[in-house]
C-alpha cells in the first residue's frame, strides 16, 4: 500500500497556488436598481414625507439609490443627517431630485414641478380630485410619464392600503378635531363630546361604514359620544357592529331616517370613499340648513370632492368655515396633522412595492404582473388611462392593459 506523503503547510499552500482552476466569470444581474427621488413638499401645508429613514436604509442596502431634497423630512421631525447616515444623498438643487427614475411625493406635483419631469419617469403621488385641472393632466401626458395615484393603489386582497392606513388616522383625528370644534374656544356650542353624570353625550352621525367610520366610532365611543352610522351596504353595517363589539344605531341611507338624525346631530362626519372618481353627495345644502346652530361637519371625503353639498376645500392654516351657522372642517390631508405617524405608515406600504420593482427588469413587467398597481395608473407614456378622468375632462381614454401588453 502506497504511503501518502504528508506536506507541510508551506508546501501545501505553494502547490495549491499552481493548480488549474475554473475561471469564474461575473454574471450580470437582471435586477434593475432604482434611482428614487423624494422632493420637499411646498403646497397644501403638507408635512409628511413618503419614505422614513428606516425604509431608505432598507432600499439602499439592496443597491437602490435614494436622493432626498434638503429639508424634505423636517416637518415630520426627520433631519437631513437621519437620511444621510443610512446612505441617502442630500440634494440642495431640486433639479437633481427630479432627475430620478422614480419620484415619490405625498402631495400632487405642481405645474411648475411637472416641467422638470422626463419621459418614462415613474411618479407616485396622491391625486387630489378637488385640485385637479385639465392642464395638469395634459402636462403629464406631454411629459410621457407613468403616473400612479396612491389612493387608487390596490393590494393583493383588493383593498386600498394607502387609503386604509390614512383612513385609520383620519377617523381618529376627525373625532378629536370635532371634539375641539364643539367647544367654546373652537367656535362651537360649548358641548363636551362625551356625556357626564346627569348630562347626555353629544350625538354624532357618521356617513359610511368603512375604515374611517370604524376608527372614528372607536374614538367617539371611547370619549363617550352617542354614534349613529349610515351606509347603503348592509354587510358593512353588520361588520362594523361586530368589530366594535357593542350595540350601535345603524341604518341604510334612507332619506327620512338620515334627516331625522341630522336635525339632532352635534357632529356629522363624512366618511364615504369612492372606488374611482368623485364621492357621492349624501347630505344636501337644504339638510345642512336644518342642522343645529354651532354643530360641526368634518368631511373626510373632501379628498374625493366631499360627500356633503356645502363642503369646500380648506387648509391647515384656515381649516374651518361657517355656512348656515354650521362649522365645516374640510382639510384634504387631515393625516398631515400627525405627520410623523402618517409618514411611517405610507413608508411601510411603499417600501415593499419598491423592493418588488427592483426584482424585475422594468416597470412594465411589474405592472403586467401586479393588477393592484395597474389600478393606480392614470397616465402612461402620453396616454390617459383613467376612464373617470377621461369623462370629466373630455380627453381621450386608452386601456392600460393594451398599452402594457404591447410593450412587453
Amino acid at each position: 500500500m502506497t504511503e501518502r506523503k504528508l506536506l507541510s503547510v508551506e508546501e501545501y499552500l505553494s502547490v495549491s497556488q499552481l493548480e488549474t482552476r475554473a475561471e469564474m466569470l461575473e454574471i450580470p444581474s437582471s435586477k434593475k436598481k432604482m434611482f428614487i427621488g423624494i422632493p420637499k413638499e411646498t403646497i397644501l401645508q403638507e408635512n409628511r414625507i413618503a419614505l422614513v429613514p428606516s425604509s431608505v436604509s432598507t432600499l439602499v442596502n439592496v443597491g437602490h439609490k435614494v436622493i432626498i431634497q434638503d429639508g424634505a423630512g423636517e416637518k415630520s421631525n426627520f433631519k437631513n443627517s437621519d437620511y444621510s447616515e443610512v446612505g441617502a444623498e442630500i440634494a440642495y438643487d431640486k433639479k437633481q431630485v427630479f432627475s430620478a427614475d422614480c419620484l415619490i411625493k405625498v402631495a400632487p406635483p405642481t405645474l411648475e414641478e411637472i416641467n422638470l419631469f422626463h419621459p418614462n419617469q415613474l411618479l407616485i403621488s396622491p391625486l387630489h380630485l378637488p385640485y385637479l385641472t385639465e392642464d395638469y393632466i395634459i402636462k403629464l401626458k406631454q411629459k410621457r410619464v407613468i403616473a400612479l395615484a396612491m389612493e387608487y393603489l390596490k393590494d393583493d386582497a383588493g383593498t386600498f392600503p394607502v387609503v386604509r392606513i390614512m383612513s385609520e388616522i383620519a377617523g381618529i383625528s376627525a373625532v378629536l378635531t370635532a371634539a375641539e370644534l364643539l367647544s367654546n374656544t373652537g367656535g362651537g356650542r360649548g358641548v363636551l363630546l362625551g356625556g357626564i353624570s346627569g348630562i347626555p353625550p353629544a350625538k354624532m352621525v357618521i356617513l359610511g361604514a368603512g375604515v374611517v367610520a370604524e376608527f372614528a366610532t372607536r374614538a367617539a365611543l371611547g370619549l363617550g359620544a352617542s354614534v349613529s352610522i349610515f351606509d347603503n351596504t348592509i354587510y358593512k353595517l353588520m361588520r362594523i357592529k361586530n368589530r366594535i363589539g357593542q350595540p350601535l344605531f345603524t341604518s341604510s341611507l334612507n332619506p327620512v331616517y338620515l334627516e331625522k338624525e341630522l336635525l339632532d346631530a352635534d357632529v356629522v362626519i363624512g366618511a364615504i370613499h369612492a372606488k374611482s372618481g368623485r364621492a357621492p353627495i349624501l347630505v344636501t345644502e337644504a339638510q345642512v340648513q336644518k342642522m343645529k346652530s354651532g354643530s360641526v361637519i368634518v368631511d373626510v371625503s373632501i379628498d374625493q370632492g366631499g360627500c356633503i353639498e356645502t363642503s369646500e376645500v380648506t387648509s391647515h392654516e384656515n381649516p374651518i368655515f361657517i355656512k348656515h351657522d354650521v362649522i365645516h372642517y374640510c382639510v384634504p390631508n387631515i393625516s398631515s396633522k400627525v405627520s410623523r405617524t402618517a409618514s411611517g405608515a405610507i413608508s411601510n406600504i411603499l417600501t415593499p412595492i419598491l423592493l418588488q420593482a427592483g426584482e424585475t427588469t422594468n416597470i412594465e413587467q411589474l405592472l403586467f404582473s401586479h393588477n393592484g398597481l395597474r389600478h393606480g395608473i392614470y397616465t402612461y407614456k402620453g396616454c390617459l388611462t383613467n376612464e373617470y378622468l377621461s369623462q370629466r375632462f373630455g380627453l381621450k381614454y386608452t386601456d392600460l392593459d393594451l398599452l402594457i401588453t404591447s410593450n412587453l
